[in-house]
């Protein structure tokens, strides 16, 4: 099995958090794994594929880009700010850069908590967060030779949960 391509400022790993951007796909057993410990009651893991139709248009390819420090960086904060609103035992990040084809995932974003609420809310918050907060650009490649930079969609308003709106 060969490890995603990453880079030094392209990752965060600690014992509880572990955060990466990756240009191969993603590993989705790895988190799983990584999230796996006896103190939690609830896994949530949320992953983002690319769909084949946005509407009547029929997508071809995603390509992502970020500047890798800065994306990190929010990635984390985002991350730290979860483990500080929810008891986490641990939280993990993926977002694919580059090409997603289809049924691949572009992001994975995982949690563990004592129980099945928390996990919920919490990765909610992460995935809703970091569509509109990291500095990660998401092209989509239409079939009719259209490209277009796509604008991350505000979440909805959830009732109990705040998004920062």
């Amino acid at each position: 099995m060969t490890r995603p391509r990453t880079t030094d400022d392209a990752r965060v790993e600690t014992g509880r958090l572990s955060i990466r951007l990756v240009h191969e796909p993603i590993d989705v057993a790895e988190a799983a794994a990584f999230l796996a410990d006896p103190r939690a009651g609830g896994l949530d893991l949320f992953i983002g594929t690319t769909r084949r139709w946005t509407g009547d248009a029929e997508t071809l390819e995603l390509s992502y880009e970020c500047y890798a420090p800065m994306a990190v960086k929010e990635m984390r904060r985002l991350a730290e700010e979860a483990m500080a609103r929810w008891p986490l035992v641990r939280a993990c990040i993926r977002h694919r850069l580059g090409t997603v084809p289809p049924a691949e995932a572009s992001v994975l974003i995982g949690v563990a908590a004592p129980h099945r609420a928390e996990a919920f809310e919490a990765c909610r918050f992460l995935i809703d967060r970091l569509k509109r907060q990291a500095p990660i650009w998401k092209r989509e490649a239409y079939a009719d030779g259209r490209l277009e930079w796509v604008q991350g969609e505000r979440p909805p308003d959830l009732p109990g949960l705040d998004t920062g709106s």
